[in-house]
């Protein structure tokens, strides 16, 4: 079946992607949730399109959403279901997916009295700041929600965040807030994670300074080892929220992480990021393979990647709101896929997960755009076209046309006879600067109402994505083994600082000696 795919490829490398998206026009986009996809502009045509969906078929894409949604084992590693989906379930669940959807709620209330100015300091006034401390899939996905929706934000109420071990990080996000009226939240599932501990016993420090044993009031954490939590306590009461451990860290802006966001934007509008989700799982469970939106972009990321050879997609977000979504999605994405093994420890066939890059249009158009138009790698291009549609209206118009603009060039390119015709009696030399070669392929995702609904629908989608693109591959995208090795030799490295001469490694005692 692989061997036809690439026939396939082979075949469609032949024609102009200019040639195969005409007829592709006209076919309806996907729809999901309230997103529109159009996969007019990839290199596909229908027989390719019905070779994808019977190796989808053969993957066993639909019973992978079963497994998923019926609580299935589908984490070997550690022997769990991935339950991150019923944290946004409206209604009660069965069993153990139900006390994970039941987890997010105190934390939602938590919000909703601290915003009322119910939950007080330790002084008993009002929080006027919050400090989350966090890394991974503790800091991305809270940031990324923050940052879309500083307009729900309280302006009485700043938020700030630390997640590198570097000292200036935490030194910058304290600089200007009062202790005795800052809130320090500190999430981390194992409670064993270096950096967010590093950080979170410098804000402690910075606590105690002022309000002494009290301190532990202007304290909340969020981990899935309590015990932990309460041993770096010392016997004192602090605010403490569950992590379930059936939700990965970078599945997990749907839950208590994401506290400091719910202070933030509200808990309502925090609900409404969890409905909007919920309704694209809703779509992703019940849809066939066909007309589903995250099985269908698996199989374009399995197409572009292991069929077709290209070592990348870039995101494109034309939304300000969305600006940080590639770095989160990098995680997302390259954390879950970038392996090479499975889950019974056999290789499985190169290449697996693309590097993903990206950032926001219009602003990268005066960067990279330029490498994307004329450079020598013909890179897939995935397009979000989601801007804020109650803003100014020329705004929203030139950002349209703009993404618009990009998709086409990319695709259709500009020829010699183009450059000449267009511009009589440029210098050959210049003209020739000016082709472009196209035939650069391209999604585009779009909403006509983005806000928080929309928001939790579209992270929805590229969780869901993730998933069957790993079941595609072979490999478990709930585990992170790379990860882990680096937290190890870290740890290694750290003890030999003063002393070069005991590392194992004669290269990296000779970089010690370098940087002391």
């Amino acid at each position: 079946m692989r061997a036809a795919l690439a026939d396939h490829a082979r075949r469609l490398d032949d024609q102009p992607l200019k040639a195969l998206a005409a007829p592709r026009a006209g076919i309806a986009p996907l729809e999901a949730a309230g997103w529109r996809i159009s996969l007019a502009r990839q290199p596909l045509d229908d027989a390719a399109e019905a070779a994808l969906a019977e190796f989808g078929a053969a993957a066993g894409l639909e019973q992978a959403a079963s497994d998923l949604f019926g609580a299935a084992v589908v984490n070997p590693s550690e022997n769990r279901p991935a339950l991150h989906w019923a944290l946004r379930a409206p209604e009660a669940l069965q069993g153990e997916a139900e006390t994970v959807r039941q987890s997010v709620l105190p934390a939602l209330d938590f919000a909703r009295r601290l915003r009322a100015g119910e939950v007080k300091t330790a002084r008993g006034e009002p929080f006027r700041a919050v400090l989350h401390i966090g890394i991974g899939g503790s800091d991305f996905g809270p940031r990324l929600i923050a940052d879309a929706f500083e307009d729900h934000a309280d302006p009485g109420l700043a938020l700030r965040f630390a997640a590198n071990v570097d000292p200036f990080d935490l030194d910058r996000a304290m600089a200007g807030l009062d202790p005795a009226s800052t809130l320090v939240i500190g999430v981390s599932k194992s409670f064993g994670t270096e950096e967010t501990l590093y950080n979170l016993a410098r804000a402690r420090t910075w606590l105690e300074a002022a309000l002494g044993d009290a301190a532990s009031l202007h304290l909340a954490l969020v981990t899935a080892n309590p015990g932990k939590a309460r041993d770096w306590l010392g016997g004192r009461e602090a605010h403490l929220f569950d992590m379930p451990l059936s939700v990965g860290g970078r599945f997990s802006l749907w839950s208590a992480a994401s506290l400091a966001c719910m202070i933030h934007i509200g808990a309502d509008a925090f609900r409404q990021i969890l409905d909007g989700a919920h309704a694209m799982d809703t779509h992703v469970r019940t849809a066939p393979l066909a007309s589903n939106a995250a099985m269908r972009l698996a199989l374009l990321d399995y197409w572009n990647t292991s069929v077709r050879g290209k070592p990348m997609r870039v995101l494109l977000a034309y939304a300000n709101r969305l600006r940080l979504l590639p770095a989160y999605l990098q995680q997302l994405e390259m954390e879950s896929n970038g392996k090479s093994v499975n889950s019974a420890g056999e290789s499985v066939p190169p290449p697996t997960a693309p590097a993903l890059w990206g950032g926001e249009g219009s602003v990268g158009q005066h960067s990279y755009h330029q490498w994307l138009h004329q450079g020598s790698q013909d890179v897939p291009c995935e397009f979000i076209l989601a801007p804020d549609r109650s803003r100014d209206a020329e705004g929203v118009a030139t950002l349209t046309a703009h993404a618009l603009a990009q998709a086409e060039v990319l695709a259709n390119g500009r020829s010699l006879a183009e450059v000449l015709a267009e511009e009589p009696g440029v210098d050959p030399a210049v003209a020739a600067q000016k082709v472009h070669a196209g035939g650069r392929p391209s999604s585009l995702l779009s909403h006509d109402a983005f806000g928080p609904a929309a928001f939790g629908a579209l992270v929805a989608l590229y969780e869901h994505r993730t998933y069957f693109a790993g079941k595609l591959w072979g490999l478990n995208p709930f585990d992170q083994w790379g990860v882990e090795r680096g937290k190890t030799m870290a740890g290694r490295i750290k003890a030999v600082l003063t002393n070069p001469e005991a590392a194992a490694d004669p290269a990296t005692a000779a970089l010690i000696r370098q940087v002391r």
